[in-house]
């Protein structure tokens, strides 16, 4: 009977342990949901046309996550993204990178994607060069101090022009019926026919633009290094798609379509006209689909540096963009061939995604396709041909 009692109370002694554990483990369970439910994401730069896409796109994915996006709104045409970053339900806030105290306000942050900047490869050229470097490197550390004050993980948006012109320009290439294409036999490290990797040489000049993204990039490595911030580095190619407001120096795909859209005149400036300049693109979408597996899968990629493009199978030259933009739209518009290159331009560019594939085990790879990113683009100019027509035309 002794042994009896003895066994009971064993029994019931496991079998609170065991309530208590579960107790503890559904506990557990609820606070790692709740922290997945309730992440608090900055999006510097989120009314421009890269943010808001990934501001809007998120929120809508997560209607739990609180979305806030922050702009200064100069860039024309970013107020027109205003009421669709509120009827997603994502917080706006104006403010400006360049000064801290527009930054003081913001606190347990889980993510600050920076995606604000002077994207202009001229810029600094034939213009001054401190405020380019006050937008795109000294916004990056006033946003690196808030992610340590925060405590916040930092993803940053940085370029492939941070590789270096006369090196992308010695490659080796070849010249085809519609456009200009790298060969396999090169004498310089990291390129191939399948474009550039983390590897190629960065000795060189490459613009300010593109400097003052590298800057960042070292810096944001001794952050990660020094100061414990979790971070992760994209070195992102040409990214297209529908709320681009595209010019001259940045957007080509957008402007190539609206100034068929709206037939107005283009050119083919340098590499003797011919429009065989080639680049890979990727669609808005896609970077979506990346930044979201990065931020649900951040200690696979921290301290990661990265190449981010459509690559090799989503490239186009002017030429082939030019038919495509014409089968589209059914718009013919006249094209003048200018021999002379312009400064700072490449023959070509592709993104070499390998590293990227390796270390996310092929979870991530483009999906939209080049006419696929014309056409829902030329959706777009359609559905608000009234309001951008004098930002496009």
């Amino acid at each position: 009977m002794a042994y009896n009692l003895w066994v009971i109370v064993i029994r019931g002694l496991k079998t609170a342990s065991n309530k208590k554990a579960q107790v503890i483990h559904n506990k557990s369970l609820k606070l790692h949901l709740y922290n997945r439910m309730n992440k608090q994401i900055l999006i510097t730069g989120g009314a421009g046309f890269v943010g808001s896409t990934l501001a809007i796109g998120l929120k809508t994915k997560y209607p739990n996550y609180t979305i806030i996006a922050l702009d200064n709104l100069r860039r024309s045409g970013s107020e027109l993204n205003l009421s669709r970053l509120k009827d997603a339900e994502v917080s706006f806030v104006h403010g400006d990178i360049r000064n801290p105290e527009d930054l003081e306000s913001f606190t347990n942050l889980d993510f600050i994607i920076d995606a604000s900047a002077d994207p202009s490869v001229l810029s600094g050229i034939n213009s001054p060069v401190m405020p380019l470097i006050n937008s795109n490197l000294n916004g990056t550390v006033n946003c690196l101090e808030l992610a340590q004050r925060t405590g916040a993980a930092f993803i940053f948006l940085s370029t492939s022009r941070i590789y270096p012109i006369k090196n992308l320009e010695a490659a080796a290439f070849e010249e085809l019926e519609t456009r200009f294409v790298w060969t396999d036999k090169q004498s310089i490290r990291g390129i191939s026919s399948k474009g550039v990797t983390e590897e190629f040489p960065l000795e060189g000049s490459r613009s300010f633009y593109g400097t003052t993204k590298l800057a960042s990039e070292l810096l944001i490595t001794e952050y990660n290094e020094l100061k414990g911030l979790k971070t992760i580095i994209n070195r992102c190619g040409v990214i297209s798609g529908p709320w681009q407001m595209g010019k001259v120096d940045q957007g080509v795909l957008v402007l190539w379509l609206a100034r068929h859209y709206f037939k107005k005149e283009l050119a083919y400036i340098g590499y003797g006209g011919t429009g065989k300049q080639m680049r890979d693109v990727m669609h808005s979408l896609d970077l979506l689909d990346l930044i979201d597996h990065q931020i649900h899968n951040l200690d696979t990629y921290n301290n990661q540096t990265l190449n981010v493009g459509g690559g090799l199978d989503t490239s186009f030259s002017l030429l082939e963009l030019t038919d495509l933009c014409q089968e589209i739209t059914g718009n013919k518009i006249s094209i003048n061939p200018i021999t002379e290159n312009r400064t700072a331009d490449v023959r070509i560019y592709v993104s070499d995604c390998a590293k990227l594939n390796q270390v996310n085990g092929g979870s991530w790879k483009p999906t939209r396709n080049v006419k696929t990113l014309v056409s829902d683009t030329f959706t777009w100019l359609q559905t608000n041909e009234k309001n951008l027509k004098n930002i496009l035309n």
